[in-house]
Parts: C-alpha cells; structure tokens; sequence
C-alpha cells in the first residue's frame, strides 16, 4: 500500500529560482538518506545537474513559445511523495515503483528524477519532475482532482507489484484524503519538524525583543542553535542526528529567516493556530518566559550549544 502526495514548488521568499530549485534538489539528493546516491533514478535528466537542466528548458519554452508567467505564480517543478506501508517493500523495490509512477505520470513527457529515502521506518520516495515538457513547447497543467488520479495511478502500480491498497479511502474534509501518518492512527508521535515548528510559534507567540533573543528563546527550549555562512541558522533538539535549517523550502511557508525577523520587528503578524503544539509524545510543549529565561541564558554565557 502507498498513499501519495503532489506538491507544487514556487520560488522561495528571498532566492532566487536557481537557488531554490537547487534546495529543493538538495534536499531531495541527501546522500544520508539515499545510501550515498545509490537510491537515486532519472529520466532524462542527470541528478547532479538536473536543476540548470530544468531552468534551461524553461528559458527555451520562453523563447520558443514567447510567454512568461510572473516569477513569484511560476511552477518551478512539481514533486511527488509516495509512501509505502513498513515491511510490505523495500527502498530498492520503492525506488522502481516510484521511477514507474513518474514515468506514467508524465507519460515520458517530462524530465523526472526519484529519490529512495531510507530515512524513516516507513519506505518512501520522492518524484521531482520538471514543469516544462521535453520539447519546451507545453507545460503541466495541475488539473482538478489530479491527487485523486495519482492516486489511482499509485495503487494499479502496487497491485501490478502485488502490494496492498486502500481500497476505500475516507474522506478527511471537503473530499481530501489521509496523508500516510494519519492512516497510521492518532498516537504517531510528531516529526521533529513538527516539534521544531510548533517551538518555533511559541516562541514568537512571547515576542522577543530581536532575533538573539528569539534564539536565546529556542536555547532555553532545549534546541542547539547553529548559525553557518550567509546567516544560515540550523535546529537541533534532543534525539534529532541531523540539524534542521530554518527555512521556507524545509519547514514550510512562514518558517524563513525573513519571515520570523517580519514577525519580530512587527512587519507581519503571525498567524493563530499555525502549527500543533505538541511535544514527543504528543503532550504540549513547554511555554517559556523569555524575561527570566533570556536573562538567565545571558548570566550563563551562551555556553557549547549555542554555534556562531
């Protein structure tokens, strides 16, 4: 059984498309979650190159048919998630279910590459596929009711490989399906994404004074703060291997470095319910007083979990 997701990719707040197609690619082509690029398929394209070969087709579509979206409504490229059912595949077999997926999506009209990430219990792949077609005369249309005849086209492809499928799914709202973690049941402990994001809001909910102190803030939450080159900032907490950048394309919408320091000086508000406060186990994270925890944090010095 898989259940699938497809995902639009618009230029990030603050990058520029080059930049933003390659994060998204990077994250994708993580070579800790694809066995050192073992776990990585392609059409048309090569992964290591793929997001100048997709802009060089936009540009020729540009020159060939003499329009241009604006640069902020542009699809950048378009990714499919797919997830598979713990013990019922493995990444090698994922990886070949996938490549088929986006070659039927597409229907070899599109470059695509997929990824195999072994990341998580559950086998999962990841399909990037570019909005502009082969010949650069035409684009994807995301057509109404496409997730739904994703779907479709996933559970023929894993009844064609003698996988199980959701015969009838129930609806969520307004005729939206389950992703694979509600599927699972409610006592799916949240990602550390989900951990972070939510952090993340109560902390500005306190509205500190500045960005150190909003940093200071997520310290005294329990996080490790890594500040690297062009002010890039990066989330650790307890149990977590790998860092989590903050930022839009990682995070989601609103969860930027330009976003935050929008809603600490006062240029943007920050949205009521935005993400679930819940901590590992699903009980609510913890509220801090940044007067008396900042404070403290300053007293202490910034001490080996605080990376300038």
């Amino acid at each position: 059984m898989a259940t699938t997701r497809l995902i639009i990719h618009h230029i990030s707040k603050g990058e520029t498309i080059a930049q933003s197609m390659k994060d998204r690619f990077d994250y994708g082509q993580n070579p800790d979650k694809t066995r050192g690029g073992e776990l990585i398929a392609a059409y048309m394209c090569d992964p290591e190159t793929a997001d100048a070969e997709f802009l060089l087709r936009k540009a020729k579509y540009k020159a060939i048919t003499g329009r241009e979206q604006k640069q902020d409504a542009d699809v950048l490229c378009y990714q499919v998630r797919q997830s598979f059912v713990p013990g019922e595949t493995d990444a090698e077999t994922a990886l070949k279910i996938g490549y088929d997926l986006g070659m039927r999506w597409t229907k070899g009209k599109h470059a695509f590459f997929v990824v195999s990430h072994t990341d998580r219990p559950h086998p999962h792949v990841q399909i990037y596929y570019n909005s502009t077609s082969l010949d650069c005369t035409r684009k994807f249309r995301n057509f109404w009711n496409s997730a739904f005849a994703l779907r479709r086209l996933s559970d023929r492809i894993c009844l064609e490989n003698g996988l199980s499928y959701i015969e009838n799914p129930k609806p969520h709202s307004k005729s939206k399906y389950k992703h694979y973690g509600e599927w699972q049941g409610g006592n799916k402990p949240p990602t550390f994404q989900e951990r972070l994001k939510a952090q993340i809001d109560i902390c500005l909910n306190e509205k500190p004074p500045s960005m150190e102190a909003f940093l200071q803030a997520m310290v005294a939450a329990g996080y490790e703060v890594k500040q690297g080159r062009a002010s890039a900032i990066s989330f650790r907490t307890k149990g977590q291997d790998r860092f989590t950048r903050l930022r839009a394309s990682t995070l989601g919408k609103g969860y930027g470095p330009e976003d935050i320091l929008d809603f600490i000086e006062g240029r943007a508000s920050l949205p009521t319910g935005r993400s679930k406060v819940v901590g590992p186990q699903g009980s609510p994270l913890r509220k801090l007083n940044l007067i008396v925890d900042i404070q403290a944090k300053m007293r202490a010095g910034k001490g080996p979990a605080y990376e300038k």
